[in-house]
């Protein structure tokens, strides 16, 4: 089974993450919700209370097959002063590792320089911090190994792109027919 790690700091964009999880999860992904911060429960940015499976201190991600990042504000500004977090980003992007990121998230990599020559899609306000990739405003985005969303109303196709560069079109297909989502 793949392992998916998604990452958590106060802040976070509830719809973002919590959409990625569930997609994720009924595509039968291993999905291990980590913390950025000391305690394991995280609130959202709209006052939701979540308790994550792990803390970054307590994982070596040696089973990760794809690192996520949901969007939401403070919290991808505290994801991304994380050093083990960025150091992992850094990995990924070298193994060409899938890497996906939505909304304020995206600033992180481009922050890192893992979206020069690519394209790139975040939050509005957001695409200065997306340094040296091509802009696109698209819903989702995804080059390479990177896949990029908008927002919260993206959430659903961000999820189901990142299920899609995991477990392929099929079961992107079973999946939508599963949740009832229009071609």
């Amino acid at each position: 089974m793949q392992t998916v790690y998604v990452f958590f700091a106060d802040g976070f964009e509830e719809i973002e993450a919590f959409t990625a999880v569930d997609v994720m999860r009924r595509a039968g992904l291993n999905v291990v919700m980590v913390t950025v911060t000391p305690d394991e429960i995280v609130t959202g940015a709209h006052g939701i209370p979540f308790l994550c499976d792990k803390n970054v201190a307590n994982c070596d991600f040696s089973d990760a097959e794809l690192v996520l990042l949901p969007g939401g504000m403070p919290g991808a500004s505290t994801l991304e002063k994380c050093g083990e977090l960025r150091r992992l980003l850094l990995r990924f992007a070298q193994e060409q590792k899938p890497i996906a990121a939505i909304c304020a998230a995206p600033m992180i990599l481009g922050k890192l320089g893992l979206l020069k020559g690519k394209k790139a899609t975040c939050y509005p306000g957001f695409e200065q911090f997306l340094e040296e990739a091509e802009y696109t405003a698209a819903r989702v985005e995804r080059d390479g190994n990177i896949v990029t969303g908008k927002g919260p109303g993206t959430a659903m196709d961000f999820a189901l792109a990142v299920v899609e560069m995991l477990c392929g079109c099929e079961k992107v297909q079973e999946l939508k027919e599963a949740m009832m989502i229009d071609n």
